[in-house]
């Protein structure tokens, strides 16, 4: 579930937002819980630049932490924005220190975005034999590129995404549908 609301002026916008993801997975050794919970507000200052912060809370399986975020955005001109942020876990077992780039293109009829994220990602792991917590020496490279289609009182997304962390590699295709409960209508 997520949720957004924004307020202020064009020039000094704030944002507030929230997302939780609540589930459970099977490792066909064991089940485990997932909870992936986070907090965040931008603040836009003047036309063209934003600042992020954002709080996110983690615990899936035998992972857990907290991993704020700092982020930047800078829109070009009408058509391009580019967007960098730094994640740094400063609490459990994450072992997170990510930096990430996104670009936005604005276009007729599409939208198109491409990004990646490059950084240690593998969480500490706990050593039965020793009683030891060894940290994690995970690399954790991420590409991915989509486009977006803004519709009447909707958008739809479709994300392709290539995920390495520490030789697993995933890739992974999102298509996401957003419908907006409080708009009539937007001009195209």
């Amino acid at each position: 579930m997520n949720a957004a609301t924004t307020s202020g002026p064009a020039g000094a916008r704030l944002s507030l937002y929230g997302e939780i993801h609540e589930g459970a997975g099977d490792l066909g050794v064991h089940r485990f819980d997932y909870a992936n919970e986070a907090v965040g507000l931008i603040r836009t200052i003047g036309p063209h630049f934003s600042l992020l912060l954002e709080d996110r809370q983690i615990d899936i399986d035998t992972s857990r932490g907290n991993l704020p975020k700092l982020g930047a955005t800078v829109l070009w001109g009408p058509r391009l924005q580019t967007a960098v942020a730094y994640q740094h876990s400063v609490s459990g077992n994450l072992g997170t220190n990510l930096g990430s780039i996104r670009i936005d293109a604005y276009g007729k009829p599409l939208n198109y975005l491409v990004g990646g994220a490059y950084g240690q990602g593998a969480p500490a792991v706990f050593n039965l034999t020793t009683d030891v917590i060894e940290p994690g020496s995970g690399r954790l490279k991420e590409v991915f590129l989509g486009a977006s289609k803004s519709l009447a009182r909707s958008d739809l997304t479709v994300v392709a995404d290539y995920l390495d962390l520490s030789g697993t590699r995933r890739v992974t295709l999102t298509v996401n549908y957003i419908f907006d409960l409080g708009a009539s209508g937007r001009p195209k």
